[in-house]
């Protein structure tokens, strides 16, 4: 690799790291060309992402952006998962991780807050955006098919006394 094509992968890797909310940092040691590229699939899947780095090159993209800290996690075969969902990256890593012992989990930042090991593990256990939306347009319309049926029941009283009122004339 010239130095260009470094330069290249160092300003596209601070560009990824500007746009996004969460980076895990992984150690993958002995993981297959098939392995990386299942965890790659269910990364993407989930709206995340996972690139293994090279760790000079990882520093240097690190530098300026809030994610500066991470600086020293990147020592052995590393890779990285973010995404822009805070939660994302950091549950399907966990979830790989706790299935194949070859990756495992160094640390990680979500913005500013450095998080160790526990800290991604903790933060794996939340739900992410797409299910706390779904579960706040839940709530919201709970009330609103609740309106519905008390509104519905009147009626539906009235029309039961009307048809048995009908029945015992005829």
């Amino acid at each position: 690799m010239d130095r260009a094509q470094k330069q290249k992968l160092v300003d596209s890797l601070h560009h990824m790291l500007e746009q996004t909310e969460l980076v895990v940092v992984t150690q993958q040691a002995g993981m297959t060309v098939a392995e990386v590229t299942n965890l790659r699939r269910q990364m993407r899947a989930a709206g995340a992402s996972f690139k293994v780095t090279k760790n000079r090159l990882a520093r240097r993209a690190l530098e300026g952006t809030k994610f500066a800290q991470l600086a020293p996690l990147f020592k052995g075969p590393t890779a990285v998962a973010y995404s822009t969902d805070p939660v994302a990256a950091a549950k399907v890593a966990i979830s790989y991780a706790n299935a194949n012992e070859k990756l495992t989990i160094v640390g990680g930042a979500m913005g500013d807050t450095l998080l160790d090991p526990n800290g991604v593990k903790a933060l794996a256990t939340l739900p992410s955006l797409n299910e706390l939306r779904g579960k706040l347009i839940g709530m919201l319309q709970t009330p609103a098919t609740r309106v519905a049926q008390v509104l519905r029941a009147p009626a539906g009283q009235l029309a039961r006394v009307f048809g048995a009122y009908a029945n015992k004339a005829g």
